[in-house]
């Protein structure tokens, strides 16, 4: 049974960070790529951030280019976001997820989700 499990979000004012965490079990976690989405009241879910399974290419959103960064630790089975320079328009559940493609931006291609974290950025 897969499991995706987030931790790390909160309560955090405009300009501080966070670290997001999403620990996997029960899939070869080396071998698929990793996204983070995230879902605000009322608008859909969209694309944050990827790594490929070897953590060697990284993709980013254009909202969120320079403030934050994925890196995974493959021995632990871990991914993380680390989010920095924080915006009110961050607020939303993130999502961790994985993939076994290379199409890092399209939902659909994601098999396996977590839960969800929520990330509140008060101004």
């Amino acid at each position: 049974q897969v499991q995706l499990v987030e931790s790390g979000g909160g309560l955090v004012q405009a300009g501080g960070s966070l670290r997001l965490s999403c620990a996997a079990s029960g899939l070869t976690f080396s071998t698929y790529g990793m996204g983070w989405f995230r879902q605000a009241p009322g608008k859909v879910r969209e694309f944050v951030t990827a790594i490929s399974w070897s953590g060697g290419s990284t993709y980013y959103a254009d909202s969120v280019k320079g403030r934050f960064t994925i890196s995974r630790e493959n021995a632990k089975n871990t991914v993380y976001l680390q989010m920095n320079s924080l915006k009110p328009e961050d607020t939303a559940v993130y999502s961790c997820a994985a993939t076994p493609y290379a199409k890092y931006e399209v939902p659909e291609y994601y098999n396996y989700w977590g839960q969800g974290t929520q990330v509140t950025v008060s101004s």
